[in-house]
């Protein structure tokens, strides 16, 4: 059975801006008006999941879906660094940063690694491969569509932090459990404002 999941990024909020680890942080005007020029360009589909941040459940209204439909996996866990810019984690714990970002195994904020991200997430796809057919979209954000990209392409967790997910773009994986394509990055509307 064939299945494809359409993974949309939120739309740009004042958190992407500043790299700030989500705070839950809403979209700003920017990023809404932009979801909602796109909202004509999204296929039909079978089933939606959004993640239960503010910002994707506002992409997730401003995209005409139905942001209260099952919720889709949840972002990185940060630890003690939510909240934080990166900029800020940097100067406040340098090793700490690094060790996180050279380690797909370590958390030293105290929450999630990328490894149990990508581990998660995998989970979370392989479950959705097997209880649904045709075209869905989940609004999830970028750390998800990273994770669920290496684990669909077999990659391993340090290739990561070499995928870029701009604000309101798609990836589509199409396959099923434990074979995966994947088609990159397309814009749902025009271009972002960064």
């Amino acid at each position: 059975m064939t299945s494809r999941v359409m993974l949309i990024s939120p739309a740009i909020s004042a958190a992407l801006r500043e790299a700030r680890f989500d705070d839950n942080c809403p979209l700003d005007a920017s990023g809404l008006r932009l979801a909602r020029a796109a909202a004509h360009v999204l296929p039909s589909v079978s089933r939606v999941w959004v993640s239960p941040t503010a910002r994707c459940r506002e992409t997730a209204q401003a995209l005409g879906l139905d942001a209260g439909s099952a919720s889709g996996p949840a972002g990185l866990d940060a630890g003690r660094w939510r909240g934080s810019t990166l900029t800020e984690v940097a100067e406040k714990e340098p090793e700490a940063l690094a060790q996180w970002l050279a380690d797909p195994e370590s958390a030293p904020h105290g929450g999630e690694s990328v490894r149990a991200l990508c581990d998660r997430v995998a989970r979370w796809l392989d479950d959705t491969a097997a209880q649904v057919t045709g075209r869905s979209v989940v609004v999830a954000e970028p750390e998800v569509v990273r994770a669920a990209t290496v684990r669909a392409l077999g990659a391993p967790e340090s290739a990561f932090w070499r995928i870029d997910v701009p604000p309101l773009t798609a990836t589509e994986l199409s396959g099923r459990a434990g074979r995966w394509n994947v088609r990159v990055g397309w814009q749902l509307g025009p271009a972002q404002e960064e």
